[in-house]
């Protein structure tokens, strides 16, 4: 594996990093044994960066239990401060030292500040945050710091230009060329010798696996032998400036391939007629998706237990896929992921547009209206009582059926 230096820092990082949000789950809970062998797995094969984040439920205390011993050296870790718990200074350094107890460590390689944008930024500056930085720093609890960013490209360079940071983490990918940060902005960073770490480069899941057909052919008539996922990734590693993509990999399958492609591509070494492919499919893409979601789940948890990323996620896919007909496998998806039958009510009829998910969406969707369209394409008249059944009736059935058979 080609390793990509950060010119702030003098750290040679390898190009493709373990995203630990999307870990493999059992039974709604890391899967222990499943993710440890895919971690230990990256990192033999020359992965040399973690990123996790406070908010990113048991990510950081299970990672400070499985990186010990000579996995402890190999690896460098990220992870970021909360902005959105910060009330007072206080909580700054209160948070760092539980992140320090749960990762087990005595400091930080790349500490982010998370989801800021111009407004979220200046309020921490208000809070002493240079303050807790240098103090921070100076007792060695931290090495580096950057920010995560999440809000309009125009707004970025002076982010940039806010502080001495070390990185910048961004949302970077193919369809996203020119959101939030920018092709444009990135390379400002990466002039001031900034390290750019890119999250959600398959935008969600959205740029792998099953795609519209028409995209699908066009990808397929270039190389046969390339699976979508490929084509994402490298398009973002083609990019010179990009130091490091974070995957969130739950099979060894996926793991496989990333790596590969880690190895294989360098900075601008797609070839033009494959960067003339992947125009192709962003134009029939941006044809069909309707809502620009990535799903990265900012906006939850709802109060009233909408699965905001689901919903969106299901309508786009049935205009992404073009399912047609009144009982369609979006719809079949919608009431098995969202409708309760698995027991998982999340449907968007739950909404009460209380607005505690706007301020929080990176791409600044209006969410609730977004909700309404889900509502009125999913949700058939007298569907609300169907709902609230199978959710309070129907499904404590099934499972307690289930229960019984196994025994």
């Amino acid at each position: 594996m080609q390793y990509r230096l950060i010119k702030k820092t003098g750290d040679e990082i390898s190009p493709l990093g373990f995203g630990a949000m999307r870990l493999p789950l059992k039974n709604g809970k890391i899967d222990r044994q499943e993710a440890s062998k895919l971690i230990y797995y990256a990192i033999d094969n020359g992965v040399n960066l973690i990123d996790t984040a406070y908010l990113y439920g048991d990510s950081e205390k299970f990672l400070g239990e499985v990186l010990q011993g000579e996995y402890k050296d190999k690896v460098r870790i990220s992870t970021k401060l909360p902005t959105i718990n910060i009330r007072k200074y206080e909580d700054m350094e209160e948070i760092l030292d539980e992140q320090l107890n749960r990762l087990q460590r005595d400091c930080i390689d790349y500490y982010l500040m998370h989801a800021v944008d111009l407004k979220s930024l200046n309020r921490l500056f208000k809070k002493d945050l240079l303050k807790f930085i240098a103090k921070a720093k100076s007792e060695g609890k931290i090495k580096h710091v950057g920010f995560s960013y999440h809000g309009p490209k125009e707004d970025f360079p002076l982010l940039v230009d806010a502080f001495d940071w070390d990185v910048v983490m961004v949302q970077y990918n193919y369809f996203d060329e020119n959101v939030q940060a920018s092709m444009e902005g990135i390379e400002y960073a990466a002039s001031k010798g900034m390290g750019i770490f890119v999250m959600e480069p398959l935008k969600g899941g959205i740029l792998a696996g099953k795609m519209p057909k028409d995209a699908e052919e066009i990808f397929k008539k270039a190389n046969p032998n390339k699976n979508t996922a490929e084509w994402a990734l490298e398009w973002v590693l083609n990019n010179r400036n990009v130091t490091c993509v974070f995957s969130g990999m739950n099979s060894l399958e996926q793991l496989n391939e990333n790596l590969a492609v880690a190895d294989r591509i360098t900075p601008l070494s797609m070839s033009f007629e494959d960067m003339e492919t992947v125009e192709l499919v962003k134009r029939v893409m941006r044809n069909s998706l309707k809502i620009n979601c990535s799903t990265c789940g900012y906006c939850m948890p709802c109060p009233q237990g909408v699965n905001i990323p689901e919903c969106l996620k299901i309508y786009n896919e049935k205009y992404l896929f073009n399912h047609k007909g009144f009982i369609n496998q979006s719809f079949m998806n919608y009431y098995q992921y969202v409708g309760g039958i698995m027991g998982n009510s999340g449907n968007a009829g739950k909404c009460n547009a209380c607005g505690k998910c706007l301020r929080k969406c990176p791409q600044k969707l209006n969410i609730i209206e977004e909700l309404k369209k889900v509502k009125k394409e999913f949700e058939i008249p007298g569907s609300k009582y169907a709902l609230f059944f199978v959710e309070h009736v129907g499904f404590p059935i099934y499972r307690y059926l289930v229960k019984l058979i196994n025994h």
